[in-house]
């Protein structure tokens, strides 16, 4: 297994935290170039704040423990395609490296709507990976939806 598949999962594990308290099944884990590893899952719900996404969870959470809004040489695993506000701040922490496991097509913009971390009018591109354990991802999402539904 690589170091990739391994954050991925721990990030699955985050996502089914969210689940369990009904929000959206969303996690990330973001790793420092020294090691440290800051994880949450998707919090709008229950913090009562729309910015409470995943991604933008751990970056503060990082950016607090190192005292440092630059996240430089950082990596950040996400189980879903990050949306424009999430986006937004893995460019201005310059987080060296975003993987994410499913597209998101209806807000996703890192491919599906926009392609916004590789815009090179932008002052900085991560390097993007894609599709580490997608379809685990997908069915976390799928049966949360459909759950919901009934």
């Amino acid at each position: 297994m690589t170091d990739d598949t391994a954050y991925m999962r721990l990030a699955l594990e985050q996502a089914e935290l969210a689940a369990q308290t009904g929000e959206v099944p969303v996690g990330a884990v973001l790793v420092l170039e020294d090691g440290q590893l800051f994880s949450s899952h998707n919090a709008p719900i229950s913090l009562h704040d729309a910015s409470a996404h995943a991604e933008m969870r751990v970056i503060r959470a990082a950016c607090a423990a190192t005292q440092n809004y630059r996240l430089i040489g950082s990596s950040l695993y996400v189980t879903l395609e990050p949306c424009a506000m999430c986006a937004g701040a893995i460019i201005h922490a310059r987080i060296k490296r975003v993987i994410y496991a499913a597209t998101d097509p209806k807000t996703g913009t890192v491919q599906s709507l926009y392609q916004l971390l590789s815009d090179k009018r932008l002052n900085h591109q991560p390097q993007v990976t894609a599709g580490i354990l997608a379809d685990e991802s997908s069915m976390m999402l799928k049966q949360f939806f459909k759950h919901r539904r009934k």
